[in-house]
């Protein structure tokens, strides 16, 4: 059973579970059918049962559609970080639970299935976002496990009210409020005051929330019910019960106090160890870098090109004395790539133009390598570049690389398309090959050269937000469309 399969049978059982789950609440309602008067104890059963309950079980279905449908893609796409909607779908879900309109037993499950989403989504690329879904999750877990367990009211109020707000405001310093004031001077105090003035604006958000729900004594509110299947969440039932004004003054006073004093400190903590990790790498990888120009350098250093230039034009001397045409263009051409990577490859941007001559030389040694096969084809539409584009070197050589060293048989009908337009500051690039299985004894087999994930890589850093690549492959054949954003040469 693949994942399309598995992902269908996983929607037909939540809403099988959803509609039982509806029904059955409704013979859970505690409003009373009379018979003999049918069209009163329709209104009754309508207004009092059946649009409440069909609200709630509306914003579960919604709930887990978004996560199956908006989330899971947003957090599984290989290109861009995932949009804010995936943060509006952990708040629409955390808002539904605290209303009461996702009950306890539903919302576990939706907790459940965000976690699943976190484990196999991009890791690297979402990083607020899977901060965000964690804690939503396991802050609904464990407020399950409280109200399952009967703790106190002010323990349920706490976990209910406090600890979402907690996870807000820490997300919001860490990924907002403290990068901002570190690049400013006075950051503690700037950062602490910023925090103070946040703790006292959501405690004053919770008052005029709590204050009507607790001192409403005209006002009716859902006592908790349990059943096999839930129990449900009412706030205003949670306030109400015992002492009014002291549960309002813990869960105000509580979390002012947990924003300045727990929050505000951890956050500042989180953030300082996460960005000296972060500077530990940078600094393990600039080391690594330096290693590597360092074993560059001492290989280029061991090559003189003056000697290697004058031996290969004299051997393409020779070969055109013999009258080997063949032999005396593969030389040129070989010369002409050397150069490029001697002399070119060492810029951070070239001319689109001279990139497209190493492309050229390529294309051209490897159609003499297989031009004694009538089976492979090979076309090209390279359009010449007299532009002033400029573009990373030797961005686009390994997609034509894996082409010729997976599309090429001697041995099997093959074919390679190569095509590459500009428009505007817009550069088109196509390669569509067939496939071939390498054989054991092959020594390309082994030869995994640059590979398409370090292309991957280095066009998210060098190209963000100003390229698309599509990669499609099926049994036989390979596709790849890239659209690059360039630059003109200043």
């Amino acid at each position: 059973m693949n994942s399309k399969e598995i992902a269908k049978l996983e929607l037909l059982i939540v809403a099988a579970a959803i509609a039982i789950g509806f029904l059955f609440s409704l013979f859970n309602s505690g409003v009373p059918l009379d018979l003999s008067n049918v069209p009163r104890s329709l209104i009754n059963t309508i207004t009092g049962n059946f649009l409440p309950n069909f609200f709630d079980f509306l914003v579960i279905s919604i709930s887990y559609i978004l996560l199956s449908f908006y989330v899971t893609p947003e957090l599984h796409k290989e290109e861009g970080a995932a949009k804010n909607g995936v943060l509006l779908t952990f708040t629409l879900i955390s808002i539904g639970f605290i209303a009461g309109a996702i009950n306890i037993f539903w919302a576990t499950l939706l907790a459940i299935k965000i976690i699943y989403i976190l484990v196999t989504s991009n890791q690297k690329k979402n990083e607020l976002q899977l901060e965000a879904g964690y804690l939503v999750s396991f802050w609904i877990i464990v407020t399950s496990v409280l109200f399952f367990s009967y703790s106190y009211s002010i323990i349920k109020l706490y976990a209910l009210l406090i600890v979402p707000i907690s996870i807000t405001l820490y997300l919001y310093a860490i990924n907002s409020n403290i990068p901002k004031a570190s690049k400013r001077v006075w950051k503690r105090t700037r950062y602490f005051f910023s925090m103070l003035f946040m703790a006292a604006f959501s405690t004053a958000i919770l008052a005029a929330i709590a204050i009507p729900l607790t001192f409403d004594s005209n006002g009716h509110f859902n006592t908790p019910y349990i059943t096999s299947f839930n129990i449900n969440i009412s706030i205003k039932q949670l306030l109400s019960g015992g002492d009014k004004e002291a549960n309002l003054l813990v869960v105000l006073l509580g979390n002012f106090l947990t924003q300045l004093i727990l929050v505000t400190p951890i956050s500042w903590k989180i953030y300082k160890d996460r960005n000296a990790l972060k500077t530990e790498e940078i600094v393990t990888l600039k080391t690594e870098l330096g290693k590597a120009d360092a074993n560059l350098n001492f290989l280029k250093s061991q090559i003189n090109p003056h000697f290697l230039f004058n031996a290969l034009n004299t051997l393409y001397g020779t070969a055109l004395q013999e009258k080997a045409e063949r032999t005396g263009e593969g030389i040129q051409r070989l010369g002409d790539m050397m150069r490029f990577m001697l002399q070119e490859n060492v810029e951070d941007k070239i001319m689109l133009s001279k990139d497209v001559d190493y492309l050229n030389n390529y294309i051209a040694l490897q159609k003499l390598r297989t031009s004694t096969s009538a089976e492979i084809t090979i076309e090209t539409q390279i359009e010449e570049q007299i532009n002033d584009l400029q573009i990373s070197p030797m961005l686009l050589i390994p997609f034509v690389e894996n082409a010729f060293k997976h599309g090429i048989s001697l041995q099997s009908p093959s074919h390679i398309k190569i095509s590459l337009q500009t428009s505007g500051n817009t550069l088109y690039f196509d390669v569509h090959n067939s496939i071939h299985t390498k054989q054991e004894n092959d020594p390309e087999k082994l030869q995994s050269g640059i590979g398409l994930q370090n292309v991957k890589q280095r066009l998210a850093l060098l190209y963000p937000g100003r390229h698309e690549l599509l990669i499609r492959e099926n049994a036989k054949e390979f596709f790849i469309h890239l659209t690059l954003q360039l630059s003109e040469n200043d």
